[in-house]
């Protein structure tokens, strides 16, 4: 009966404790590497770059070559393939035929932020701005009179790609968006918190000197346009090609005075791409193939051509079997049902400022390793995936057999809201998916918290899993 009513909070271990001397070095060590990760890449375009350049240097291949050479596949080879610059899947090929099933890792690299709209430069009182339109779930009150930088790509006419970062470096210049003063802000602190400041107001400054020719239309603005032209050589008119998002400017960073966690931008849902990128790089030969998938768009619906939603996996994987002499449209179908899948993504942890939205038995907490969530979704588990127990029970005795430490988890209290993830679009081939991540604090804020003893667990998880599933 004591057994029965055990807080299962408490009965997860304590990560910290299980750590020898040796291990805290490898807990340190992997999130020194994480953190320069995570301020390096800060769009997803810079995630797969990374990747990408890693992975190339791990001795993977580009699917293009494979097939432009018509290169037979064997079991051992390593192959990536990059969709657009955004999504990224990468395959260890196994010992058994495709069609027994893969063993997939599956994270997003895109994260909320704020996009400059195809027509962002003006000027108002000689000021110079730029208009945003808000990507994904945010709190749009969290992103005013904070340091911010641009990111991303502007594409010319003759199809040059330009990349641009502006306000990383020490030297660069940073950017933000203004909010009202308190001592006018009687009217705006009457209004609900989601409407104290609106999307439309997410305007950012960017400059207030005028160009030196006095007889010029918008001095201010023509003074932007003449510094970009100068340092990327592009025009007004090159914004209508440009892909830019305004993230936080500034480095991952140490969090508390011991060091225990990462104060980071984007950790949802880098922080599970980086951890599962690093499994798949362990894996040197496997009986059923190893996946890693990074995809993009999950903070808006998985949609477009580089979300979840498109078939870029599926027709992957049939090029692939085609290489290796498999292919066959019923083989593809057995191929995708008869897999295992981690759908590797973030959850919240319990916030002891915040303690009336969770349920503290069905909670994640900082250092007691990865998060199994069975279900997310919102409310009446609309929208989640809901993962098979035969399926939860393989994964306990796998994390058992390599001594991973984990929890699991629900999104809050049943009716506080919840989320969604890939899970559900990879279980409509019927294999079996279940969430699992790091849990973080302020989730979707410009800055996010996980602790770095969870986040050395779910490598030894996601590998665990490329081992054994």
């Amino acid at each position: 009966m004591a057994e029965k009513n055990m807080d299962l909070s408490k009965k997860y271990e304590y990560a910290w404790d299980k750590y020898s001397k040796e291990d805290l070095k490898k807990v340190f060590s992997l999130s020194e590497n994480y953190k320069k990760f995570m301020s390096d890449c800060k769009t997803e375009r810079e995630c797969v770059d990374e990747f990408v350049a890693l992975a190339e240097k791990a001795g993977y291949t580009n699917i293009d070559t494979l097939i432009a050479e018509n290169k037979a596949l064997k079991a051992g080879d390593k192959v990536y393939a990059n969709n657009m610059g955004k999504t990224l899947a990468l395959f260890v090929i196994g010992t058994e035929p495709f069609e027994k099933g893969m063993k997939i890792l599956g994270a997003h690299v895109d994260s909320p932020r704020l996009d400059l709209k195809q027509n962002p430069l003006y000027e108002d009182t000689d000021l110079a701005m730029m208009e945003t339109h808000y990507y994904g779930g945010i709190k749009k009150y969290q992103w005013v009179t904070i340091p911010l930088a641009i990111h991303g790509v502007i594409v010319k006419k003759d199809g040059t790609v330009v990349n641009v970062v502006i306000g990383e470096d020490e030297s660069d210049p940073v950017i933000g968006i203004s909010d009202l003063l308190i001592h006018l802000s009687a009217d705006q602190l009457q209004k609900k918190l989601d409407k104290g400041v609106e999307g439309e107001d997410l305007n950012i400054l960017v400059g207030s000197m005028p160009i030196e020719d006095k007889e010029a239309k918008d001095r201010v603005k023509a003074n932007v346009l003449k510094i970009l032209n100068e340092k990327y050589g592009t025009d007004e008119e090159d914004f209508v090609s440009a892909e830019l998002e305004i993230v936080p400017a500034g480095k991952a960073r140490d969090y508390g005075l011991d060091r225990s966690m990462v104060l980071a931008y984007g950790h949802d849902d880098r922080v599970c791409a980086y951890t599962s990128f690093e499994a798949l790089m362990k894996v040197e030969s496997t009986d059923k193939t190893c996946v890693a998938l990074f995809v993009d768009k999950e903070e808006i619906g998985s949609v477009g051509a580089t979300g979840m939603h498109s078939k870029f996996f599926e027709n992957v994987v049939a090029e692939l079997m085609e290489l290796k002499g498999e292919y066959s449209g019923i083989k593809l179908r057995r191929a995708l049902a008869s897999s295992k899948m981690l759908s590797s993504d973030v959850s919240a942890a319990f916030d002891p400022n915040y303690p009336s939205v969770m349920e503290r038995k069905n909670t994640a907490y900082f250092g007691k390793g990865i998060v199994f969530n069975k279900y997310t979704g919102a409310r009446g588990k609309g929208g989640c995936n809901d993962a098979n127990p035969e399926f939860i029970a393989e994964l306990r005795a796998i994390m058992e057999k390599h001594g991973v430490i984990w929890q699991t988890a629900e999104l809050g209290k049943v009716d506080q809201g919840g989320g969604g993830t890939i899970a559900y679009i990879l279980a409509e081939y019927n294999m079996q998916v279940i969430d699992c991540g790091v849990a973080l604090q302020n989730m979707h804020a410009p800055w996010e918290v996980a602790s770095k003893a969870d986040i050395y667990e779910a490598v030894k998880a996601y590998h665990a899993f490329l081992l054994e599933a």
